[in-house]
């Protein structure tokens, strides 16, 4: 079966090893939909699995805006396209869509890097009109998959957010964030960083299942702890909780994070927009089939009697009962747990530094006199 005639069907379970989707459905721009089935004329050892396919992009900026309401940051950085993680749950996989891709498996096997983001982001920042404000990394798609260890875009970024004193968080499940603990460790004793390591349940099998690629729970464990003793402070978020599959895991999840030095945290319940509603029922379906019916009739309960309300003020904790409950467990483990809330990272800090033939200002000539 080639890619091709893939594209529209569930795969089987060899050709999608390692992967979170297990159908890679066109996705809601298309005009045409293909439908693969079995004629009897392919043979089996022609079928091979679906391999990552990386391009390149040239974009004019990468400063992303948005004026959300309920998002406590109004500027973010993505060094990639589609997320290798395969976290079958994403948020961020009907984004594919606008590329002409499946939101299924194209968006964790046909990936986009921006070489040229770090460029991109010092010109924004010597713009005169740019003020400093928290710059997010991993809100769309996480800046420390597997591309990560060969582009390595997203430290990067960071040597240019410390060359400016620029105020920044990141959200990562990823271990290979302590790569870079050494240009955090620096951002941290100035206050300008935060971050977030993303803890959806500590099973290991079920994890495995759910986000093939990403971290196990126990490493992403060892990165809060590596981030602490470098002085970052780390916040752990158990996000998303799923209803009746993750959710009875919040306490075990915030306890062990806060031992490994977590300092904070918070929680999301599961959100399905756009074409995620089909691709959790299909991971249901395969994964979890016994807990399908409930799982999706609590996720309703949180929305609304709907598969999802991208209404602002609720999206992000839902309604309901059941979205009360959680609510109600998380204000008992932070009281309990003694979770604070993180300094906010410094913005007086930010500074353009000067490059050869840069005129000095009067008062940088009297300090270099």
């Amino acid at each position: 079966m080639s890619r091709m005639q893939a594209e529209s069907t569930r795969l089987s379970a060899d050709l999608r090893r390692g992967r979170g989707a297990v159908s890679n459905a066109a996705g809601r721009f298309e005009t045409t939909a293909r439908e693969g089935f079995d004629d009897g004329w392919d043979s089996a050892e022609d079928e091979v699995p679906i391999r990552r396919e990386v391009i390149t992009e040239d974009p004019r900026t990468i400063i992303a805006r948005n004026t959300s309401p309920d998002i406590p940051f109004d500027r973010s950085v993505n060094a990639y396209r589609g997320c290798e993680h395969g976290c079958v749950y994403c948020f961020a996989r009907p984004t594919h869509a606008y590329l002409g891709l499946s939101p299924g498996l194209d968006f964790e096997t046909r990936l986009t890097v921006k070489p040229g983001a770090s460029a991109l982001l010092r010109k924004a920042f010597d713009t005169p009109r740019y003020r400093p404000a928290p710059l997010a990394m991993g809100t769309n798609t996480d800046p420390y998959q597997p591309l990560e260890k060969d582009h390595r875009i997203t430290r990067s970024l960071i040597e240019v957010l410390l060359e400016y004193r620029h105020p920044f968080s990141i959200t990562t499940k990823s271990a290979l964030v302590v790569r870079d603990a050494d240009l955090l460790g620096e951002a941290a004793a100035l206050g300008l960083v935060h971050v977030a390591l993303s803890i959806t349940t500590l099973d290991h099998r079920l994890a495995r299942l759910m986000e093939p690629r990403a971290s196990t729970p126990k490493r992403r464990l060892w990165a809060i702890s590596e981030l602490t003793k470098a002085g970052v402070p780390c916040m752990v978020l158990a996000a998303p909780m799923i209803p009746a599959l993750t959710d009875h895991e919040m306490e075990a999840i915030f306890a062990s994070a806060v031992a490994h030095g977590a300092r904070t945290g918070n929680y999301i319940p599961l959100r399905m927009p756009l074409e995620i509603k089909d691709l959790f029922r299909e991971w249901l379906d395969t994964h979890a089939p016994d807990r399908k019916a409930r799982v999706l009739r609590y996720i309703r309960e949180t929305h609304g009697g709907r598969d999802y309300d991208p209404a602002w003020g609720t999206r992000l904790r839902g309604t309901g009962p059941y979205a009360a409950l959680m609510a109600a467990r998380f204000e008992v483990i932070r009281k309990k747990m003694a979770l604070e809330k993180l300094t906010p990272q410094r913005r007086d800090l930010f500074k353009r530094p000067l490059r050869p033939g840069d005129q000095l200002s009067l008062f940088d000539a009297q300090k270099s006199s």
